[in-house]
């Protein structure tokens, strides 16, 4: 404590640890508490692709497919952008890079109000939206994890993973009302002023790092703030190149492909008209996806809280032969109204429809370290590609069949092979630096 140096030069004052106060909330939580608000506000544009291959195809004569091209180009870009946008994370800071993405996607929202030709659909709702989206991708989840918390990373994974689904939760009944009752541009209008919102939430009260007010992260110790690393673009592709030498992660991007075909690209972009097909309500079937996203939150916090206990492989290979399972009973479960066995079913979809991000998180740490938030990005992107394919196949499929029922038994064949490949990837001998 007698280190009083005179001369102000040296270093050492600002890398001496920040003691905590006791007794009050660690700056971490708040931090959380912003990211979780500012994904549920981002959520409002992942509620709407399912609801406007209907009225666009009414409205323009677009094809269901043409319509599901768009949507898989914005899934396509969602996971592509995530990599860099983890990079430029650390280059530019979390605060500048959110909040332009959500600027870009309420101006790509409002776009599509003009729109005249599928082209301009592909342009505004598939690229910017999808740009904007990417870089509010859970490698934003997972970065405010690395960098704030040490202890408890599964349950803050699980609980910001949730905010998409609690954003679903608020957004797809609202959503679903103004599409059948005043048309889709007014609910375009939603989600672009849901975007906006959030930007003073993130400029004002989001921290990029907890050196930046002098403490240690949550249950770790303190650590001066790393200098921005220089080079995003070539950092994320340097990451990918290494990565790509290992066998884990061709599993958890192959896995997570098929986590993103089997859930945003095939039930949240197909349920509602599939549901439509049968003859519910668009409503009916909006507000099913909205008790997906009830139980969603549920089982996603729990499955942070088993990932900080159990095998993370384990865990995914239960989660993938579970929603397999359930996606092979779907197509008899689709009734003109909901009965007691649908409801079952979006319970227990619900319970396991993201509870595959923490262990997928905490194996991408487990394997790849400090660079684990740009592998994630990596592996979401795969989660995303394999979103796009499947709600564009989805889409043909149904104008080629004139039924979704071939794409669900597909995808409940290929959770299948997600389990058996998350059984595959071995467990890294716990090392000093592995540890760290």
């Amino acid at each position: 404590m007698t280190q009083t140096a005179p001369n102000p030069a040296p270093a050492p004052t600002s890398a001496a640890p920040a003691p905590t106060t006791p007794g009050r909330i660690h700056r971490a939580w708040f931090v959380a508490a912003v990211t979780f608000v500012t994904i549920i506000g981002a959520a409002a544009f992942a509620s709407l692709p399912g609801l406007l291959i209907e009225p666009l195809h009414e409205e323009f004569d677009w094809s269901r497919g043409t319509v599901g091209f768009a949507v898989s180009v914005n899934l396509a870009l969602y996971g592509l952008t995530a990599p860099f946008a983890a990079a430029l994370m650390d280059r530019f800071g979390i605060r500048k890079v959110v909040a332009l993405a959500l600027l870009v996607i309420s101006g790509g929202t409002v776009a599509t109000l003009w729109m005249t030709a599928s082209w301009q659909l592909v342009l505004f709702w598939g690229v910017l939206v999808g740009l904007g989206s990417g870089s509010m991708a859970l490698a934003f989840a997972a970065t405010v994890t690395n960098r704030w918390f040490t202890a408890r990373r599964g349950l803050v994974t699980g609980i910001l993973t949730a905010a998409g689904a609690s954003g679903q939760l608020i957004f797809l009944p609202l959503l679903s009302w103004l599409v059948v009752h005043h048309g889709w541009r007014p609910a375009a209008v939603t989600v672009a002023l849901a975007a906006l919102v959030v930007v003073p939430f993130v400029w004002l009260l989001l921290r990029d790092h907890p050196a930046d007010v002098g403490l240690a992260p949550y249950g770790g110790t303190y650590a001066e703030k790393p200098a921005p690393a220089p080079g995003a673009a070539r950092r994320a592709v340097t990451v990918l190149f290494e990565a790509a030498r290992t066998g884990p992660f061709w599993l958890l991007a192959g896995t997570f492909a098929i986590c993103g075909a089997s859930t945003n690209g095939l039930v949240k972009t197909h349920f509602v008209p599939a549901a439509h097909d049968h003859g519910m309500p668009v409503t009916a079937a909006a507000g099913l996806l909205a008790v997906i996203g009830v139980f969603d939150v549920v089982g996603t916090i729990a499955s942070g809280w088993f990932t900080d206990r159990f095998e993370a492989r384990r865990l995914l290979a239960v989660y993938y032969a579970l929603r397999g399972v359930s996606l092979m009973f779907l197509p008899m479960l689709l009734a003109p109204s909901v009965h007691p066995p649908m409801l079952f079913f979006i319970i227990f979809y619900g319970l396991d429809w993201v509870a595959t991000v923490p262990p997928t998180i905490a194996l991408c740490r487990e394997h790849y370290g400090e660079d684990s938030a740009i592998v994630f990005g990596w592996v979401l992107a795969s989660h995303q590609v394999g979103a796009a394919v499947v709600a564009f196949l989805g889409g043909l499929a149904r104008d080629a069949f004139g039924s979704y029922d071939l794409v669900w038994y597909a995808s409940g064949a290929l959770c299948a092979m997600a389990a058996l490949m998350a059984m595959v990837i071995r467990r890294r001998p716990a090392t000093p630096a592995a540890a760290a």
